[in-house]
């Protein structure tokens, strides 16, 4: 939220100083609780650690001791124990019919006043209408979603009205290379289908 607003007063030509009592939310040591540890959510994790957050995380299995000691990870076996303690909630599931609005009223009620939630996986993760509801109620602090529904909102949607939400467009893995890399495996699985072997990124295993 900092970020944006404060790009807005650097470059305003109504700005004639820096207010000094302007001040945001310290990262460092804070806790991250991340929903969805695969192989995306635990990379959060790794990055997370270099600034020293404490990291929970709730997943439908639980990862190997040694993986959680390599990040300082510690599971939550229930998600409402996650929320209740994060400073910062971050979603990296999949969707499915399980994970569909998997955070509404209740869930966003649980959590901090002062939490920030992160959603980099899909829009339908978050029941949007109550999202609205709790920022505009302030029942959460903030809200920093890459993804939505539909995307793009509709331009008089009220999450665009909010000043406490950092809206971008989908961009996660909007890099030169990043795109590179998904085209060459996207290839490698092809070429794995019409030689008849087995399929290096199969989405459903058999």
């Amino acid at each position: 939220m900092y970020l944006h607003s404060g790009c807005q007063i650097a470059i305003s030509p109504d700005t004639r100083y820096f207010a000094v009592d302007w001040l945001g939310v310290e990262v460092t040591r804070a806790t991250l609780g991340i929903i969805g540890m695969g192989s995306i959510g635990y990379k959060v994790a790794q990055r997370a650690r270099a600034f020293n957050m404490r990291i929970l995380y709730h997943n439908r299995n639980r990862r190997r001791k040694e993986e959680e000691e390599a990040v300082g990870a510690h599971y939550c076996e229930k998600m409402e124990d996650l929320l209740q303690q994060s400073d910062f909630v971050m979603l990296v599931v999949n969707l499915t019919p399980e994970t569909h609005k998997l955070i509404g009223k209740k869930e966003l009620g649980l959590m901090k006043p002062t939490a920030t939630l992160i959603n980099i996986s899909r829009g339908a993760v978050i029941d949007q209408d109550a999202l609205v509801e709790a920022l505009r109620n302030k029942v959460i602090r903030a809200a920093a979603l890459d993804v939505t529904y539909p995307e793009p909102l509709p331009r008089d949607h009220p999450l665009l009205k909010l000043n406490n939400i950092i809206i971008s467009p989908h961009i996660g893995t909007a890099t030169v290379q990043a795109i590179h890399m998904m085209a060459e495996e996207a290839i490698a699985n092809m070429l794995a289908v019409l030689n008849g072997q087995p399929i290096p990124s199969e989405v459903f295993p058999k």
